[in-house]
């Protein structure tokens, strides 16, 4: 129970001490514009041409048909690497 309440007086004081978010009229159309263009990628990249395949045993059925091999991304952990 000290826990819980210790916790939730902690969180008080995060949340009383940070800074306020911008909120959406700080913002004008050239400054979204430059963020968006950052952050959204271009259609027309190489990688989305590829089929690519989520399921392993259907992968493996296009390959063996295809004579291709299967490219496998496997990775352990934080999808962001915050382990």
């Amino acid at each position: 129970m000290k826990l819980r309440n210790c916790f939730g007086l902690l969180t008080g004081l995060l949340i009383s001490f940070a800074p306020p978010l911008a909120s959406a009229q700080e913002w004008d159309d050239t400054e979204f514009a430059k963020l968006n263009k950052s952050v959204c990628q271009e259609p027309d990249e190489t990688w989305r041409t590829i089929p690519w395949k989520t399921d392993l045993l259907e992968a493996q059925r296009t390959a063996v048909a295809e004579s291709k091999p299967i490219f496998i991304w496997a990775m352990d952990g934080h999808p962001l690497g915050c382990t």
